[in-house]
């Protein structure tokens, strides 16, 4: 009854779900994985204590940006230079932009750093001048955004002196100089009551160290993965099953062998002969009238 499976219509088919099963399992399987990692960078990071609450070190030291030193207190001297408006930036459920200044190191590197946030719509609220002169600022150590940090404005078009982004990517067509491909952010407002008006800007978790919504969306990518296996299994049962009762209706005698295909054949003849038939047979009023000449 199942030798069906054996024709090469059916070699297909099953070669088809012999592959398509594994490769299924295999990507459930690494969403699974990536899940997990992400549940296990989660619970390291909490119990690592504060990188804030951490020993402050020289700025050289701590980089490149990982997420073992996001959020170190780095430390820099320099003298503050350009200084540009991020818009679109929240703080306590309210709108407002960050000010960040480009503190040029002694090596001739520049550091982005925000000195605060302000409420308010960029460019229209008063914003405090840096300070002036040689400084040495300490403030948490954050990874350059990209376009998928909160906050980011991709769209393009800002007014001048305003960005969108805080990367050195950004920064490096806005200015002549390096830019460290890194920002801090001051924990407190600075000396001097120059930035008195502003909020510091807390420091972030560093991206896929927490469970957010990139983790579920593995979990639920998992699900996805295995459920298609699932379909393709069941999919291939039915088709048999049903090729397998096609060949035992045939077996019994309850469809004879290529009974549809006759059947529409006759049809189809029958159809043809009524039609010459009817051409042949003269309509009344023709006869009547040829009768009567």
């Amino acid at each position: 009854m199942y030798r069906f499976l054996l024709t090469p219509r059916w070699w297909g088919i099953n070669l088809f779900v012999v592959l398509a099963i594994p490769f299924c399992v295999f990507m459930g399987t690494w969403q699974l994985g990536r899940f997990e990692d992400r549940v296990q960078s989660h619970q390291q990071a909490e119990k690592a204590p504060d990188p804030s609450t951490r020993a402050a070190k020289p700025l050289d030291e701590l980089l490149p940006v990982d997420k073992v030193t996001s959020g170190r207190p780095a430390v820099a001297t320099g003298t503050y230079a350009d200084q540009f408006l991020v818009p679109g930036r929240e703080l306590d459920e309210r709108r407002g932009f960050y000010v960040l200044s480009l503190l040029r190191t002694d090596g001739g590197k520049a550091l982005p750093v925000v000195r605060g946030w302000l409420p308010g719509t960029a460019g229209s609220v008063p914003v405090p001048a840096a300070p002036q002169g040689e400084v040495t600022v300490t403030g948490d150590l954050q990874a350059s955004e990209n376009m998928h940090s909160d906050g980011v404005d991709t769209r393009g078009g800002l007014p001048a002196g305003q960005l969108g982004m805080i990367s050195a990517a950004s920064l490096v067509n806005l200015v002549d100089y390096d830019v460290y491909d890194a920002w801090v952010t001051l924990p407190d407002a600075e000396a001097g009551g120059t930035g008195g008006a502003m909020k510091p800007v807390p420091a972030a978790a560093p991206q896929g160290s927490g469970l957010d919504l990139k983790a579920f969306q593995n979990l639920g990518y998992t699900g996805e993965w295995f459920v298609f296996a699932g379909f393709v299994l069941f999919m291939w049962f039915r088709l048999v099953r049903r090729e397998a009762e096609a060949v035992r209706d045939v077996a019994l005698g309850l469809v004879p062998e290529g009974g549809e295909a006759d059947a529409d054949a006759g049809a189809t003849a029958a159809g043809a002969e009524g039609a010459e038939g009817a051409e042949a047979v003269p309509a009344p009023e023709t006869t009547k009238a040829a009768q009567g000449s």
